[in-house]
């Protein structure tokens, strides 16, 4: 299976990352199948390559939950997708509500 996932670069506690597609037995640091763009928390800057990261998508790759909070944050998911991304415990406190 083919994640979206941060990767870390950059000196010790001046961390950057970048937005990969690896395989999901892959390490963290290890070699990407696809650099997909970058972020860095520090100043809050997101570059985001938005035609390689919905063709991935759309190929079924699953984001982890930070990168689907970026992607979020920069209106690139929309429907189903997001409504896979609520957590099962908020779903069941609406359903018994």
């Amino acid at each position: 299976m083919i994640k979206l996932r941060l990767k870390r670069f950059g000196k010790k506690r001046e961390a950057s990352y970048r937005v990969v597609a690896v395989n999901s037995t892959s390490r963290r640091d290890g070699r990407p199948l696809e650099e997909l763009g970058f972020y860095n928390p520090r100043t809050d800057e997101i570059r985001l390559d938005v035609e390689g990261i919905q063709r991935r998508l759309s190929q079924g790759a699953q984001p982890t939950d930070t990168v689907r909070d970026l992607l979020r944050k920069q209106h690139l998911l929309g429907g189903q997708q997001a409504e896979q991304a609520v957590p099962a415990a908020s779903v069941t406190e609406q359903a018994e509500a």
